[in-house]
């Protein structure tokens, strides 16, 4: 008798299609996610705000964004019951952990963009 037993997803593998670890990093990796948490990074914000803050993006990706970042546990959503309703979006604890890596890549994309655009205009010209 065969039994069809699965083998557990490794965590440790994010080349792997099925590794949560992946998913996770598609989340963050996401421009909008990262966007979205270094408005949050500033302290708990309405959507409203956020959609103001984050130029070009569309209300339905916010909300996608917001609610996938939810879920993951990485932003709250507090409704206050008030006339009209007041919603605020706030960074968890795990959010809060995001913060620092991705102003890091945040900087990095500010000091190299000259010259990646640079590398851009020569590839661009000779192709």
């Amino acid at each position: 008798m065969v039994t069809n037993q699965t083998e557990p997803v490794p965590l440790d593998d994010p080349y792997r299609a099925d590794c949560p670890t992946r998913h996770l990093l598609d989340r963050i990796g996401d421009r909008w996610t990262m966007l979205v948490v270094g408005i949050l990074s500033e302290g708990d914000s309405r959507f409203s705000h956020l959609r103001r803050r984050v130029e070009g993006v569309s209300q339905k990706m916010l909300t996608q964004t917001l609610r996938g970042l939810e879920r993951d546990g990485l932003v709250r959503r507090t409704v206050y019951p008030e006339v009209p309703v007041r919603v605020e979006y706030a960074l968890t604890d795990a959010g809060r952990t995001l913060c620092e890596p991705l102003r890091a890549l945040q900087e990095w994309a500010i000091t190299h963009a000259v010259d990646v655009a640079a590398a851009q205009a020569a590839y661009d010209y000779s192709h």
